[in-house]
């Protein structure tokens, strides 16, 4: 049969990360591909805890609960916004099916087609996704290690009228960089003046590296409590598998996006929800965030020996200060993608970096993830990597 699908999912891609982890799953290749923390620190026991006391609560525990989300738990996630200094009340959280849920309801309820975002290059593949789904024109703003270039962010505001800035300013997805306290003012003065809000994805924050540096969000910034609307997630810090993420900002933009949540799937996983709940409630959920820091931490720098054993010049790079990936950029000519097939050939992988520009990709650079391999398989497998980077360039 003929499907006569609509229109618009011309503009459906299938996610270039997904479609790598597929040939990844070798049982002999050890994969830095995936975005994926590590499951030998799950708190599993404490998981198991609390979703017994769901199960003691009662029969009602099972039953269809609110879009917004369980009220306890936004009232949990409202405190813990408090420590980073948003401001929020439960009735602006709003609580998701992760925070990938987050960019494509607040997409669903701003974008036209046409309308312009701008974005950060490169940035969130998934977020490059979503925005083409719904017909939006992308824009990348000029950046460098310290956050977007404010004179072509300016320029690209005048010209282009954009709908919504979307940022990752803490441990930013792929490349990892921290934006300083400058370029996070610049950009708000920037909404401020242009009247442009701005989408603060923060999933890596918490996995902060040095304590002692201060990384405020621009949520904590926003002195209006109107123009920013920030999302985060419990997949880095507690489990994946949970599936719970929020959102936070202005009161109409979070009621919006619940009566678009509505038509979606009426609400979220309301049992993990209770879980999480018992869990941020009975579980010292600080202290293992701690836990993750310092294990990622070891990890890292596991991976920033190897590389800091390769011929000087033959890959730039940077240690990230907290998050979960390396970004590396290779000499003039070298396709990673070509790579990535050498790599799984010797028994390791990772995510070639073009898919996460805009429109004028990088073949020769390349993300790498840190957090998910066990230290014994971190080191097994940058040893297969150093051997194809020390490979011939592949053009």
């Amino acid at each position: 049969m003929n499907y006569s699908f609509a229109p618009h999912t011309k503009n459906y891609e299938s996610s270039a990360v997904r479609d790598i982890l597929k040939v990844t799953q070798q049982e002999h290749v050890i994969s830095f591909a995936g975005g994926l923390p590590a499951e030998d620190i799950f708190p599993i026991e404490d998981v198991k805890i609390a979703y017994e006391k769901v199960f003691a609560s009662g029969n009602s525990s099972l039953q269809y609960g609110l879009t917004e989300g369980f009220v306890p738990l936004r009232e949990a996630i409202q405190f813990r916004m408090e420590q980073k200094e948003i401001s929020s009340t439960p009735d602006n959280i709003l609580l998701t099916t992760g925070s990938q849920q987050v960019i494509d309801l607040f997409s669903r309820i701003m974008l036209s087609p046409g309308d312009v975002v701008l974005t950060e290059d490169p940035t969130y593949l998934a977020a490059l996704q979503v925005f083409q789904s719904y017909g939006a024109v992308i824009a990348a703003v000029r950046s460098d290690e310290h956050g977007m270039d404010p004179e072509d962010l300016q320029q690209k505001i005048v010209h282009l009228q954009p709908k919504f800035i979307y940022v990752i300013p803490t441990f930013s997805n792929p490349d990892g960089k921290v934006w300083n306290q400058e370029r996070r003012q610049e950009l708000l003065n920037l909404s401020y003046q242009y009247n442009v809000p701005i989408l603060e994805d923060d999933p890596y924050g918490d996995i902060q590296f040095h304590p002692e540096e201060q990384y405020q969000p621009v949520a904590a910034m926003d002195v209006t409590k109107t123009h920013v609307i920030y999302t985060s997630t419990f997949s880095k810090s507690v489990v994946p598998a949970l599936r719970t993420g929020w959102v936070t900002g202005p009161k109409e933009v979070i009621q919006m996006m619940a009566k678009a949540k509505q038509m979606n799937d009426l609400h979220s996983s309301s049992i993990d929800q209770q879980a999480l709940y018992y869990l941020l409630r009975d579980f010292n959920l600080t202290a293992h965030i701690k836990r993750i820091r310092k294990e990622y931490y070891s990890r890292m720098t596991i991976m920033r020996d190897y590389l800091n054993k390769l011929k000087p010049g033959l890959f730039k790079w940077k240690e990230p200060k907290g998050g979960m990936f390396m970004w590396l950029e290779g000499e003039e000519g070298l396709n990673t993608t070509a790579l990535l097939h050498k790599a799984v050939e010797k028994g390791v992988a990772f995510v070639p970096g073009a898919p996460f520009y805009v429109h004028e990709p990088k073949h020769n650079t390349f993300r790498l993830n840190f957090s998910h391999s066990s230290p014994e398989k971190l080191k097994l497998g940058m040893d297969r990597l150093v051997e194809v980077l020390l490979t011939p360039a592949v053009v």
